[in-house]
């Protein structure tokens, strides 16, 4: 029978490192096992996260991970399509305080292997520098374009106006990767504030916690102060999340969303993770949500077809006449948070000054 636990603060009986050490317990030994690409997921966003926001455990939480850092050589040979996940657990929990000095080897052999050159995407191809620059090494040295690819992509406002997560949250990996997770100005151009802006409005009004956060984290780290509408929802969300434990807690679950809420609790000062937490299986449960307005709001738009205008202000009775009252409110809030609603809802409402090319 699983066991929910509801807790806001931090146990009083369960220190910080405690809780984390048995965090990590959880993801590395019983929830999934390590030859699954989805543990090689989890396992690295918690870790990065950890090494990232500069809270992470004493090294002697890091023995459950002890296995892995051992076999690292023969994982990698054996499984390097996954040589990104891999690089980032190792190089992690080095720098998290585990003793060894394996990164910069498997860092060098997954160069030498022209690893990063076998990727699809600049994205993938910026994940791949990055991890690999961390021990000194340039897996692209003859790339000299990528970091200002990858900067033209977040300058294209309009992308981020219309409904894609996929593109929205390359958008804020690509800040996450130039910005060395904080650590180092992105040099992004002047446009990428109004791409995190309309990327961040969407995500508002689906009431999406996890895309939220995300953004915020990366307006964070492109010098950006994230609205303050946003910032305090995403705080009460993280504080409403419930943790199961036992054997039949679910590996579908909301871990995700609760890892990045965390994250962002972690980055303005907040206590993260403040859960009671056991070495055993647990599953993260996001709290009950009003559903967002965006396919309400999309719905209504498509249905006005040629009636359709760029102008919000013309606009704005004929969307909000067709909306439930939650509906209104999340989008009178997500009007009221944003600074270029206006710009937003241009690209959002699809009125293209050029006619379709007509068919032949």
């Amino acid at each position: 029978m699983a066991k929910v636990v509801h807790l806001n603060a931090p146990s009083r009986h369960q220190s910080d490192t405690a809780r984390k050490a048995a965090l990590l317990a959880c993801f590395a030994q019983h929830r999934r096992f390590g030859d699954d690409v989805f543990w090689l997921k989890e396992n690295a966003e918690l870790l990065n996260i950890l090494e990232c926001t500069g809270g992470g455990p004493m090294p002697d939480a890091l023995t459950v991970h002890e296995g892995f850092y051992a076999q690292a050589e023969k994982r990698l040979r054996f499984f390097p399509q996954y040589y990104r996940f891999l690089l980032s657990i190792l190089l992690d929990l080095e720098d998290l305080g585990m003793t060894g000095t394996k990164g910069e080897a498997l860092v060098n052999w997954a160069a030498d292997q022209d690893m990063a050159r076998a990727e699809l995407s600049d994205l993938q191809r910026g994940e791949a520098r990055r991890l690999m620059l961390r021990r000194g090494r340039d897996p692209l040295p003859d790339d000299t374009g990528l970091d200002d690819r990858l900067r033209q992509f977040t300058a294209r406002a309009a992308t981020f106006a219309l409904p894609n997560k996929k593109a929205a949250y390359e958008l804020t990996h690509i800040v996450f990767y130039l910005s060395e997770y904080g650590r180092q100005d992105p040099a992004l151009p002047g446009e990428t504030r109004q791409s995190l802006d309309f990327a961040g409005t969407l995500a508002f009004l689906d009431q999406d916690a996890d895309l939220l956060a995300e953004i915020c984290i990366a307006m964070r780290f492109a010098g950006m102060s994230p609205p303050g509408l946003w910032q305090d929802w995403l705080v009460r969300h993280a504080h409403r999340f419930t943790v199961e434990t036992g054997a039949s807690a679910p590996a579908q679950d909301d871990y995700h969303e609760y890892f990045v809420c965390n994250w962002w609790l972690a980055l303005i000062g907040q206590t993260a993770f403040a859960k009671r937490f056991e070495h055993d299986r647990m599953a993260f449960l996001r709290p009950p949500t009003q559903p967002g307005v965006l396919r309400e709001m999309s719905e209504s738009m498509f249905r006005l077809d040629t009636a359709r205008s760029p102008d919000w202000q013309a606009m704005r009775g004929i969307v909000i006449a067709g909306l439930s009252e939650d509906a209104h409110a999340i989008l009178t809030q997500a009007e009221e948070a944003s600074y270029c609603f206006d710009a937003f809802f241009s690209g959002f409402s699809r009125t293209y000054h050029n006619a379709m090319p007509a068919r032949s």
